[in-house]
């Protein structure tokens, strides 16, 4: 795009986006999908703490407070980026138990790995090794100094005490109850006195606090080779997870270095496989190749280049992601220049290509922080469905994910089940380095959904102009499945108005209405650090969330 276009692009959409203002601060911004969170990750940031250290404190609170996207009993990704030095990821990502195997689940008359209940139960919850091992990092390079305690503090505070239940935690329970009820250690931690907690309900959570309260006293390392560990392994036992005390042992977090792509307007960074970010990276890498100069922040042209540049994305995906000591090909080739030509050739304005079926739904939390020395930091976590497996251990009250159900019984597909063999994920916590100076944190949960909703705020902030709280607040579109929603069609807000929809039909797309700021859209947040130190961000009004700043 050149300069004089992109600033016409850039002053026709402020027109759009005056009256939504992003939250504006100079020392630090973090956002999240539930307040409580962002307040969490600021007060350590106000306490001297550096932008791990507030990210650890809002992964624990939210841990507590969101219940239904997120769990210590789950998985969770890093990319952290120090200014003047190379972005970094961590992945904290349980393998399969060493008893997963096809055979375990025939036994039980299976074939296929269930959604729910304690063999859904079959990987091991990596989030607590990410929190340990971003805040060695933080100790190495940033000199990260708060203690595990006060870190953890709030999150402890909020399950000991209690917090109100959200309108979003309420539908998802009534939504799930029915097929939740029955599995181990659910009804008794998440239905007080056998019916759904409605919104502003004081919940309590006395197990967890306990469990977060071991782990401030013993440290994080407990979780998989201590006391916890134990007794975490007990609890597993009794419901029937194959899971073992060996499995917790033997697993660790792992750094990596962040897949990238050079893009007209800078750098972007994702993870590497065995999540999708690499999906991210190619879906705007072929928007950045495709004619949109002419195409408003709401067009037709808009997303249909979205959408086609996904199902070019998706096929790449389900043909080659998985976990990547098992992969054939280089994840960096499939984002080469050339491929990324290719891939866009195939793209037709005019006509939407063929379409099959997404991976399905995911239930997740993204979070960003920047601290005042410009380090920034995005992260998911997750335990996949809403209530992970909805198993809820008796001992230490953690929802445990159900990441495994992913694995295919089929020997011979992409990511069959093997014991140790790292999960597909969905998850992909992004970051940008930008050409003027500025560095955008960003993200949005969400299964299929979260790298469409990333290449539409990253494009309307970046492409169009707009500030990350407009960007975010416009309207939104889905291609197959994410949280809460089983159809493959083309999802698109009412606000897009009925000519876009009509256009994008005329084109081939199987168009289906959803409501405005439908939250099936997930929960997307960003935040934008410009050359002279500046921040500003925004929240996705889907969600429980806030920005806040400092």
């Amino acid at each position: 795009m050149s300069t004089v276009m992109y600033a016409s692009v850039c002053a026709r959409n402020r027109i759009v986006q005056s009256h939504l203002n992003p939250v504006r601060a100079m020392h630090g911004m973090a956002v999240a999908p539930h307040a409580l969170a962002s307040q969490s990750a600021l007060a350590v940031l106000r306490d001297g703490g550096n932008a791990v250290e507030a990210m650890v404190a809002a992964a624990a609170t939210i841990a507590v407070v969101y219940p239904h996207m997120n769990s210590i009993g789950g998985d969770g990704f890093w990319l952290i980026a120090a200014p003047g030095k190379a972005p970094v990821g961590i992945e904290a990502c349980g393998a399969a138990a060493g008893l997963a195997t096809g055979a375990l689940y025939r036994e039980h008359g299976l074939s296929a790995i269930p959604t729910r209940g304690p063999l859904a139960a079959n990987t091991v919850a990596g989030t607590v090794s990410g929190w340990q091992a971003a805040l060695e990092w933080s100790q190495a390079h940033l000199r990260g100094r708060l203690p595990l305690d006060r870190l953890l503090g709030d999150a402890i505070g909020y399950a000991r005490d209690g917090m109100p239940v959200t309108a979003s935690q309420m539908r998802g329970t009534a939504a799930k109850r029915a097929e939740l009820t029955s599995i181990p250690g659910f009804a008794a931690a998440f239905l007080p006195d056998g019916e759904v907690p409605q919104t502003g309900t004081v919940m309590r959570q006395p197990r967890l606090a306990a469990t977060l309260a071991r782990l401030a006293e013993a440290g994080l390392d407990d979780f998989y080779r201590g006391e916890l560990a134990q007794r975490i392994a007990a609890d597993l036992a009794s419901v029937g997870s194959p899971l073992a005390l060996s499995d917790l042992a033997r697993h660790r977090a792992r750094e990596v270095t962040p897949l990238a792509i050079e893009h007209s307007q800078g750098t972007l960074y994702n993870m590497p496989p065995p999540t999708q970010g690499l999906v991210s990276l190619m879906i705007l890498g072929l928007m950045d190749r495709l004619p949109l100069d002419a195409a408003g922040s709401d067009s037709a042209d808009f997303v249909h280049a979205c959408v086609e540049a996904t199902k070019q994305a998706f096929a790449v995906r389900d043909a080659h992601i998985t976990d990547p000591d098992h992969m054939d090909v280089a994840p960096a080739d499939l984002l080469s220049p050339s491929a990324l030509d290719a891939a866009a050739a195939r793209i037709a304005m005019d006509v939407a290509a063929p379409w099959g079926t997404g991976r399905g739904p995911g239930d997740t939390v993204w979070m960003g922080v920047v601290d005042a020395q410009g380090v920034a930091v995005s992260f998911i976590q997750s335990i996949y469905h809403e209530f992970g497996s909805g198993i809820v251990l008796a001992d230490t009250g953690i929802n445990w994910q159900n990441r495994g159900c992913s694995f295919s019984l089929d020997p011979a597909s992409r990511n069959p089940l093997m014991p140790y063999r790292r999960p597909f994920h969905t998850l992909n916590p992004a970051l940008a380095r930008l050409k003027d100076g500025r560095t955008l944190s960003y993200g949005n949960m969400g299964g299929d959904g979260q790298p469409q909703s990333q290449a539409a705020v990253f494009s309307r902030i970046v492409r169009f102009g707009m500030n990350p709280q407009a960007a975010i607040d416009a309207p939104r579109w889905l291609l197959g499945r994410t949280w809460g929603q089983t159809s493959d069609s083309l999802k698109l807000e009412r606000r897009f108005g009925q000519a876009v929809g009509d256009a994008l039909a005329a084109r081939g797309h199987e168009v289906e209405y959803v409501a405005a700021y439908d939250e099936a859209m997930g929960h997307a947040g960003a935040i934008v650090r410009h050359a002279d130190g500046s921040l500003e961000a925004g929240f996705d009004p889907r969600s429980d969330g806030a920005a806040a700043g400092w």
